[in-house]
């Protein structure tokens, strides 16, 4: 994308859709202008309001730069350096895995069911899950963990860009929480087998953690840890909830009964596919 001219805004905007389509992005033009907004510092839906005005070099070679390193496959979300979540608008940069749309669904079932007390959000990543439980619910407490020390350090700039108190803590799954008493314990936690990960297109392998992706010869072994350990940090009533594969949300349901949880129940996502499973610590055990 050659920007050694004067360029207008409509015009810059047309080539970049263009580098993209050339590409193979599906949604090429929508792309262009995410780009344009992140490299001209503006608000969402502003890059074609002013078609007519003429950029300066800065800017045109900017946006050039942007969308040649969305051409070559680095992730929308990275490019731009935000992806947005619920209320949240979080920076996006390869340290965690880019928040998913499915993943809004989890929170949504977790602050229905309990939105005040103490909550734990376990492989809390960006923080997506953390940060929107903080700002939404009503909970006297908020800890996001994670195993990951470039993961924690994205979470913990999240929370202060958005002004949210959250206890950070690094560590392997429950470990970091032994002693508290949580009213929900909450994760999306790695679910692919070695075979799922390696069949992912190219940019989710070459650009996102694989360990927040990949979890044993099954995809349950994150799960099955959590399932058996949540007994220890979750009080009797309190609830545990988890975003799963797809094509083992029943396999899940069905590990949480057997480790003692009661009512599990699987939950469609906004694809109507099986994404997550809720269940309960008996009152009397």
């Amino acid at each position: 994308m050659v920007t050694d001219r004067p360029q207008t805004a409509a015009s810059a905007l047309e080539s970049a859709a263009e580098l993209l389509q050339g590409a193979g992005v599906v949604d090429a033009r929508r792309e262009a202008a995410r780009l344009a907004e992140a490299a001209w510092s503006l608000d969402a839906g502003q890059a074609r309001l002013h078609p007519d005005r003429v950029l300066g070099q800065a800017e045109a070679d900017h946006l050039a730069r942007l969308a040649n390193r969305r051409a070559g496959g680095e992730p929308l979300a990275h490019v731009t350096g935000t992806i947005g979540f619920r209320h949240l608008l979080l920076a996006a940069d390869g340290r965690a895995l880019i928040p998913r749309p499915e993943t809004e669904g989890l929170v949504a079932l977790v602050l229905d069911r309990m939105g005040v007390g103490v909550v734990a959000d376990v492989c809390t990543g960006s923080g997506c899950i953390a940060l929107s439980l903080a700002q939404e619910g009503r909970y006297q407490r908020v800890i996001g963990v994670d195993s990951s020390r470039e993961a924690l350090a994205q979470a913990r700039e999240n929370g202060e860009r958005a002004g949210l108190a959250i206890e950070w803590r690094l560590g392997d799954l429950i470990g970091p929480l032994r002693g508290e008493s949580l009213d929900v314990l909450v994760a999306n936690p790695p679910y692919l087998t070695d075979r799922e990960y390696h069949m992912l297109e190219p940019a989710v392998r070459a650009w996102e953690p694989r360990v927040a992706l990949e979890s044993g010869k099954d995809g349950l072994d994150a799960t099955r840890q959590l399932l058996r350990e949540g007994h220890t940090v979750v009080k009797p009533g309190g609830w545990i909830a988890l975003e799963v594969d797809c094509h083992r949300a029943a396999d899940v349901a069905a590990l949480a009964a057997g480790s003692g949880w009661i009512e599990p129940a699987v939950h469609m996502d906004l694809y109507d596919r099986a994404r997550y499973v809720l269940a309960r610590r008996s009152e009397t055990s």
